[in-house]
C-alpha cells in the first residue's frame, strides 16, 4: 500500500471536501482552543502526558459496529498531533493535525469530535452513526490486510476497443451489448464475440447507460440532447432538446473532488421517457414523438437516472434532495433532504425507496410520504452504485470503502462487506449463488485503489476469484468504473480506458 499523503485543509470550500475524503478522516487544520505542547518538570524534564499513544475503540450502532484507533503523537516542535487508524474505510496511520484543548475537553473540530480523559480512557460521541465512543489504551492495532492471492479465473473470452473513455455500464438485450463513450460515439456490439455491429455518431461525449427496448434505443449525450436510435440499425428516429448542453462536467481529479462522470439512464413507462438533465431539469418526453411532455426544475444536476413506479417518478438530484414527482403532470409530491449530492438511480422496493449518496449514507424512505425509514452510514464514502434487492438482500458497491455490502432492507443491519481493493463505483451483478464486481484503480490518491474483476460468494461475501487490471501509466484512474451486465453466460464489462470485456460466468 502507497503512503498516504498529510490532507490539505479545505478544497471547494470545505463542505463536499469533507464528504469526498470520508468523515473520519481528521483535517489538519482545527480551530479553537490552544495546541496541547510538552509541558517541563522543574528540572527541565518533559512531563509525561497521559493523551499520548494509541487508543482503541469500537464505534457505531447495533446496524455495524467498526474498530477506530487513535495515535497522539509529539512532532519536533513538541506539539501534539493525532494519527487515525480506521480499517474499514482504508484509513492506517493517517495524519490528522493537530490536538486542540477546550477547558479538560480533547477537541477535533473539523470531524465535530470532542473527547474527555476519564481515568483510562476517553470518551465522548462519534458523528456519522452518532454513537457513544470509548477509547482504552491498546498494545494491538488493526493492520492493512493484503489483496488475497486468489485465482484470476479464466481470462477474457473477448475484448473490443472502441474509442475516449467508458464510464457507462453496458446495456444489454438479446445478446447485444449497447454503449457509449466519452469520443462521441454510441455502439452496438454482439455480446457473443465482440465484433461491432453499428455506430452512432452523436457527436459529444456519452455518460449514462442506455434504455434498450424491443425496437428502440435512448441515451442522453453532453451536446444536450436525449436520441432515440432504431436498435436493429443505430438509424436516429428523434432528439430532444434537454437544455443543458453549457451544463459543465469535472472528470476524476487528484486535486478536484467534484468528480462529475455520471449520466442518467433514461425510464420508460406507458409511452413516456423520463430522464433528468445537468442543469437540474426533469424531462417527461414522448416516446413515440420525442415531444415535452412536462419539465420539473430541481435544484441541482440530475445525473442519477429515474425509478418508475405506479404513477410516481422518483430521482435525486445533486441538491441532495430525492424527489418524488405526479408521472403525468410533474407535479411535486415529497422531497427529501439526504445532506449529500446523489448521482445514483434510487431503488423502488414495495413500500420503500432505497438511494445513497455522497458520503451521508444509504436511506430507506417511505414511498408514500418520503419519510426516512432507517439510514446506514458508510463511513464517510461515496455511494455511486444503485442498490439491488435479491431474496430480501440489498446489495450496494461503495467507492472509497472499496466494499460491495450485503444489508437488510427491513433495517439497514449490515449483513457482511467485502473489500474488493478498488472503487466499487457500479451495482454488483448477481448470477445464482454469485456476485460479480467491477473496481476502478486510481492514483495519486490518499487511499490506496487497485482495478479488478471479481466474483464473490453471495451468501458469506468471500472473494474467490480476483482478476486483476493493470495500471494505465499516467493515468489518474483505470479500470471499470459501471455495472456488469450479463450476456447469455458472458459477464460484460466497460473499461475506463474505452473498450469491454467479457469473462465467463463459470
Amino acid at each position: 500500500m502507497k503512503s498516504v499523503p498529510v490532507l490539505p485543509g479545505s478544497a471547494r470550500g470545505s463542505f463536499q471536501f469533507r464528504q469526498r475524503l470520508a468523515l473520519a478522516v481528521f483535517l489538519s487544520i482545527l480551530a479553537a482552543g490552544p495546541t496541547i505542547r510538552a509541558a517541563e518538570t522543574p528540572s527541565g524534564g518533559p512531563v509525561v502526558d497521559p493523551l499520548e499513544g494509541r487508543w482503541l475503540g469500537l464505534i457505531g450502532t447495533d446496524k455495524e459496529r467498526i474498530e477506530v484507533g487513535l495515535d497522539f503523537r509529539r512532532n519536533a516542535e513538541g506539539v501534539l498531533e493525532l494519527y487515525l487508524t480506521q480499517a474499514i474505510s482504508n484509513y492506517f496511520d493517517v495524519k490528522a493535525g493537530v490536538v486542540k484543548r477546550e477547558g479538560d475537553q480533547i477537541v477535533l473540530d473539523e470531524l465535530a469530535l470532542k473527547l474527555r480523559l476519564e481515568e483510562d480512557r476517553l470518551e465522548g460521541t462519534y458523528p456519522g452513526p452518532n454513537s457513544p465512543a470509548i477509547f482504552r489504551r491498546t498494545d494491538s492495532w488493526p493492520e492493512a490486510t493484503p489483496i488475497p492471492d486468489l485465482p484470476a479465473g479464466p481470462a477474457p473470452a473477448w475484448q473490443t476497443r472502441l474509442n475516449g473513455q467508458i464510464f457507462a455500464s453496458p446495456a444489454v438485450l438479446d445478446g447485444k451489448v449497447y454503449i457509449g463513450t466519452t469520443g462521441g460515439v454510441f455502439n452496438a456490439v454482439d455480446g457473443r464475440d465482440g465484433k461491432i455491429l453499428w455506430s452512432f455518431a452523436a457527436g459529444r461525449p456519452v455518460f449514462g447507460t442506455a434504455l434498450v427496448t424491443a425496437d428502440a434505443v435512448f441515451f442522453t449525450c453532453d451536446n444536450g440532447y436525449l436520441f432515440r436510435l432504431r436498435r436493429d440499425d443505430g438509424k436516429e428516429v428523434w432528439r430532444y432538446d434537454l437544455g443543458d448542453f453549457r451544463a459543465s462536467r469535472v472528470l476524476g481529479h487528484p486535486g478536484v473532488f467534484d468528480w462529475d462522470w455520471h449520466g442518467p439512464k433514461p425510464a420508460l413507462a406507458d409511452g413516456v421517457v423520463y430522464v433528468g438533465a445537468g442543469d437540474g431539469g426533469f424531462h417527461a418526453v414522448d416516446a413515440a414523438t420525442g415531444a415535452r411532455r412536462w419539465r420539473f426544475e430541481a435544484g441541482g444536476r440530475i445525473r442519477g437516472g429515474a425509478a418508475v413506479s405506479g404513477a410516481r417518478v422518483i430521482f435525486g438530484s445533486a441538491d441532495h434532495f430525492v424527489y418524488a414527482l405526479d408521472a403525468a403532470t410533474g407535479k411535486e409530491i415529497w422531497k427529501f433532504d439526504t445532506g449529500a449530492e446523489v448521482e445514483d438511480q434510487p431503488l423502488v422496493a414495495g413500500p420503500r425507496v432505497f438511494i445513497g449518496n455522497r458520503g451521508a449514507g444509504l436511506f430507506a424512505l417511505d414511498f408514500t410520504t418520503g419519510e426516512r425509514l432507517w439510514k446506514l452510514f458508510f463511513w464517510g464514502s461515496w455511494l455511486e452504485s444503485t442498490p439491488i434487492l435479491a431474496d430480501g438482500i440489498l446489495y450496494v458497491g461503495s467507492s472509497d470503502l472499496r466494499r460491495v455490502s450485503a444489508i437488510r432492507p427491513d433495517d439497514g443491519h449490515v449483513i457482511w462487506r467485502s473489500d474488493v481493493y478498488g472503487w466499487s463505483f457500479g451495482t454488483p451483478l448477481l448470477v445464482g449463488d454469485r456476485i460479480f464486481a467491477g473496481a476502478a484503480g486510481g492514483a495519486p490518491y490518499f487511499i490506496h485503489h487497485e482495478a479488478s474483476f471479481s466474483m464473490l460468494d453471495r451468501a458469506t461475501g468471500k472473494l474467490l476469484r480476483r482478476y486483476p487490471l493493470p495500471e494505465v501509466p499516467g493515468a489518474h484512474q483505470w479500470g471499470i468504473a459501471g455495472s456488469p451486465a450479463l450476456a447469455g453466460d458472458l459477464v460484460v464489462v466497460s473499461t475506463i480506458q474505452g473498450g469491454l470485456m467479457a469473462f465467463s460466468v463459470k
